[in-house]
């Protein structure tokens, strides 16, 4: 008889994080885990009190993997490497993609969290400094808006043939851009 093979948290939390890329996060069960590491479920059970401690060190690889995206980008201010990276996420993950922004999940912040986040960082922008908290919150909505749009259009294979990945960037950072130029208008700020 063969020599049984030992699986640790990570070898778990791999089996698991393999299946949330192809089935979402309702796929993780003591069964489907078990059959992906070709064992019993007993190693589960023997690393995770429960299935629900093994989805959240799933959920934390995964904003791991995103923090990761984020720090990679090189771009001048917070937008545009958000944007970046989310489009990034998207291509790489299109399933966790879907499921963490396109469903009511208990593993994302509320969007008043992310907000909060953000308009803090919008603070430090000396372009921003006289406006008003209505204003910075409408044009981080506005970029929000278009930056998820854009996102799952790439998570679901809608980006149409004719706009290779650094078209989609360009697009990204052009809305920003003009969205950011109109609101200066509205504000009388904009010479042209």
């Amino acid at each position: 008889m063969p020599p049984k093979t030992k699986f640790n948290k990570e070898n778990i939390i791999e089996a698991a994080f393999e299946i949330v890329k192809e089935n979402g996060f309702s796929a993780i069960t003591a069964r489907s885990v078990a059959k992906r590491l070709g064992s019993s479920v007993a190693p589960i059970y023997v690393n995770f009190e429960t299935i629900e401690n093994l989805i959240e060190a799933v959920v934390q690889r995964v904003f791991a993997i995103s923090n990761e995206l984020m720090a990679k980008q090189t771009g001048p201010n917070i937008f545009e490497n958000i944007g970046k990276a989310s489009l990034e996420f998207a291509r790489q993950y299109p399933v966790l993609f879907r499921e963490l922004t396109m469903q009511p999940n208990q593993y994302m912040a509320s969007y008043e969290t992310v907000e909060k986040s953000m308009l803090e960082a919008m603070d430090d922008d000396e372009a921003m400094l006289e406006w008003t908290m209505e204003e910075r919150k409408r044009l981080l909505f506005k970029m929000r808006v278009f930056q998820t749009g854009l996102s799952a259009m790439v998570a679901n294979g809608h980006i149409p043939p004719w706009l290779n990945e650094r078209d989609v960037e360009e697009l990204l950072m052009e809305t920003g851009e003009d969205l950011l130029i109109v609101q200066k208008i509205k504000r009388g700020e904009n010479k042209q």
